[in-house]
């Protein structure tokens, strides 16, 4: 008998043998040996343990410690066999995720083209005369051919970014340091994440959630989610992009604005003036930091042949940089970031091409350091400024060769990237749901479709990976598409979906601006339709000092048996109410008062915020 992770083993190493990619592999694990543990696996779920990933097959980058596996971060002779896994290994792999293999990356991950590897350059997953993109080739490839469902990648200045969208994948970048890096080498140990991919956001959001944490903390007033109408910028000047690319930006913030998303294009002269310190300036140093010491053994040690010429050369260089430079240039970032930040004042996010073209291997082994600069024209700030990022397929573009100016009618991959501030994961996750178009789903929303099904079913992934939030439950005029649903979601709230309380409230109608009911108390009570949001603890706090007499928060019991914080109503104002228990929903009741006669005032009050309501599908 065979459980889910022996299946997918077995259809795994076959469709590996069919492919023949061996270049995407370092070290591919055995098959008696992959196939006793996914039985070890299969047992543990069926004897009840949660392993909520079982049957999930993964991919690690190779600079990713996995034990048992030489770390070579695609340089023969460089690093160890460890004897455990990095931490973000090992919590996918607790999650009932198996190990493939190591995949080829860009040496050292240095580089965004996926060719600098002696194992070989990583083509492209559809087109095997195009590069993957990189550093995290194989890791992308692996997924994008279906060999694994996940893969872990790291990032630097795009590495999980790049790869994603050349390949027609997803791929989370985390804000820095809430994943923790113990057991990954580091390229630019001040920058550098470990990343996941998958062929679609839920899935790469599951595994994000599993595998951030033993990192950086979450803040107190996290936010968690985007508003029901977001507003974005995006770039008013597309260097580096080919026409073709450049009206498929267009039409993509177009459909986004079909979804409800305030769009406005901005200057972001500052971003790329920041990307460019990456390399161009002293910040490189950190590259000869990580492994300069190696490098300069290999080349004294008259073994050269191991090492990529052009990493070897961009490391060797940054060994030269003086410690004033990386110091000036330090501090340049820091007024670089504060003028972004002031760019960004009233927007959600900043949505970006990810990738500026699709070349050649020809191209980039005519011009290797060109192509991969102009790779990471809208990468290589993230980072550095310490911005969540949320890397998404949008479709394809025709544009000839791929290359600027190309013709022809060949199809490349469009990705796009939502980029959001220092822990705000989950806001660019939940605008990223807008974007994501898969085989399956060629459009989540119809043009001109209410966005009512954002964030319905799952928890945003900072929340499964330690965020603190506190639920709230509410009848009334703070539900979604209701008049003060915009006093949560300014606040990063998350809307969870429909809840019921248990039978020991009754409903009254608060004579206030806008409508609202109020909530007490009795032993005559009654089951209300209600639903939940999910805020954090210093949002929570602030919405409570603004409260107005008479709403009143305090512990509500749904039907479930569970608890939450929720609304009430102090005495003195129920006894002066209208009782409208017997509507058991504060939705039904402003929909039969409004056509009740003799009520029309009552429409007038809350007409437009109830048509918005019900027109987006109250749950």
């Amino acid at each position: 008998m065979t459980g889910p992770t022996v299946e997918r083993v077995l259809a795994a190493l076959e469709a590996i043998d069919a492919v023949g990619r061996p270049e995407i592999w370092i070290h591919l694990r055995g098959r008696d040996e992959l196939l006793a543990e996914a039985s070890r696996i299969d047992a543990a779920a069926a004897s009840g343990k949660d392993l909520p990933l079982v049957g999930l097959l993964l991919a690690v980058k190779n600079n990713v410690h996995v034990a048992g596996l030489l770390t070579t971060a695609a340089c023969p002779g460089f690093g160890e066999v460890p004897a455990r896994d990095a931490v973000p290994v090992a919590r996918l792999r607790n999650a009932g995720a198996l190990v493939l293999g190591a995949t080829n990356l860009d040496q050292f991950a240095t580089g965004l083209v996926g060719t600098r590897s002696p194992y070989g350059a990583v083509r492209d997953s559809r087109r095997p005369e195009r590069i993957s993109g990189g550093s995290s080739s194989g890791s992308a490839v692996a997924v994008a051919l279906g060999l694994v469902d996940l893969a872990i990648g790291t990032d630097t200045a795009g590495s999980g970014r790049i790869p994603a969208a050349l390949q027609g994948i997803v791929g989370i970048k985390p804000t820095l340091g809430v994943v923790s890096t113990e057991g990954v080498v580091p390229a630019c140990r001040s920058w550098d994440t470990a990343t996941i991919f998958a062929r679609d956001l839920a899935t790469a959001e599951l595994a994000m959630g599993i595998m951030a944490g033993e990192g950086r903390s979450w803040p107190a007033d996290v936010k968690i989610a985007a508003p029901a109408t977001p507003r974005v910028a995006y770039p008013a000047a597309l260097p580096a992009l080919p026409d073709a690319w450049a009206l498929e930006l267009e039409a993509q913030i177009e459909r986004l604005r079909s979804t409800g998303v305030v769009a406005e294009a901005i200057d972001v002269d500052v971003f790329l003036e920041a990307a460019r310190l990456l390399y161009d300036g002293g910040l490189v140093a950190e590259r000869y930091a990580a492994v300069g010491s190696f490098v300069d053994e290999v080349r004294a040690g008259g073994f050269s042949a191991t090492l990529d010429p052009t990493v070897a050369g961009i490391i060797t260089a940054a060994g030269k940089v003086p410690a004033y430079q990386y110091v000036t240039d330090t501090a340049a970032l820091e007024q670089l970031k504060k003028e972004a930040m002031l760019r960004l004042d009233g927007f959600d996010a900043l949505i970006v091409p990810t990738a500026p073209f699709h070349p050649t291997l020809a191209e980039v082994a005519a011009d290797p350091v060109g192509v991969n600069s102009r790779m990471g024209t809208y990468t290589n700030f993230c980072n550095l400024f310490d911005l969540s990022a949320v890397a998404v397929p949008a479709g394809t573009v025709t544009d000839g060769d791929g290359s600027a100016g190309g013709t022809g009618g060949a199809v490349s991959q469009f990705g796009l990237t939502v980029i959001a501030r220092t822990f705000e994961d989950g806001v660019a996750a939940d605008i990223a749901r807008r974007i994501e178009v898969t085989p399956e789903k060629p459009e989540l929303f119809a043009p001109g479709a209410a966005p009512a099904s954002f964030g319905a079913t799952e928890v945003p992934w900072p929340v499964a990976a330690g965020a603190a939030v506190v639920p709230l439950v509410v009848v009334g005029a703070h539900r979604k598409g209701q008049p003060l649903a915009a006093e949560l979601e300014r606040r990063g709230a998350f809307w969870e979906g429909r809840v019921v309380t248990a039978a020991r409230y009754r409903m009254v109608a608060l004579e206030t601006t806008p409508p609202k009911p109020g909530v007490v108390r009795s032993e005559q009570g009654s089951g209300l339709v209600a639903e939940r949001w999910l805020l954090s603890e210093a949002a929570l706090g602030s919405f409570l000092a603004e409260l107005p007499e008479p709403m009143l928060l305090g512990s509500i019991t749904l039907d479930d048996g569970s608890t939450a914080v929720g609304f009430a109503c102090d005495a003195v104002a129920a006894a002066a109410a209208r009782d409208i228990t017997e509507y058991g929903d504060w939705i039904k009741y402003l929909a039969e008062s409004a056509a009740a006669p003799g009520n029309h005032g009552l429409w007038r009050e809350a007409g437009s915020a109830l048509l918005t309501g019900l027109g987006r599908g109250q749950r």
